[in-house]
């Protein structure tokens, strides 16, 4: 009897250190938005040589565009999303989603301009252009380097 307690015993243990390794491995890959958006801003500031007064008055507004860009974005992601999960996506499926998106980089472009004008009263052209290339080379960063998963010296 104490034989077979103990074998359960051992078994129940080993199959929980491997769902507690699993959530483990699962936590690490999540993605955390606050501190990806913690970082970006960070080296916008300093690639572009933000003053504290800059940072306060730009950063903002910065955050409110890409906010606004990934609310435009969502219905070309939905429909790029449903064509990848369909068995047999059709020609019409395809044109829809290409017209969508294709309306969205030309709402995004407006947008851009709209909001350009308004760092312009906040920054000079210089560091204007210097975000734009920030934001250019933040990304490559990102997309380099494991997507920010990987911790240092990993």
């Amino acid at each position: 009897m104490n034989k077979i307690f103990f074998i359960t015993f051992v078994a129940i243990s080993v199959l929980l250190s491997f769902d507690a390794t699993a959530q483990e491995k699962k936590e690490q890959r999540h993605f955390d938005r606050e501190a990806f958006e913690a970082r970006r801003n960070a080296f916008i500031t300093a690639e572009v040589g933000l003053t504290p007064e800059e940072a306060a008055q730009f950063i903002p507004l910065c955050n409110e565009l890409r906010q606004r860009k990934f609310e435009l974005g969502r219905e070309c992601r939905k429909l790029s999303k449903e064509i990848r999960h369909k068995e047999n996506p059709v020609d019409a499926d395809y044109n829809q989603a290409i017209d969508k998106c294709l309306e969205v980089e030309i709402k995004e472009a407006q947008l851009e301009k709209e909001y350009f004008e308004k760092f312009k009263e906040i920054l000079s052209p210089e560091k204007v252009y210097k975000y734009r290339n920030a934001e250019y080379k933040f990304v490559r960063s990102f997309m380099k380097n494991g997507r920010g998963n990987k911790k240092d010296g990993d």
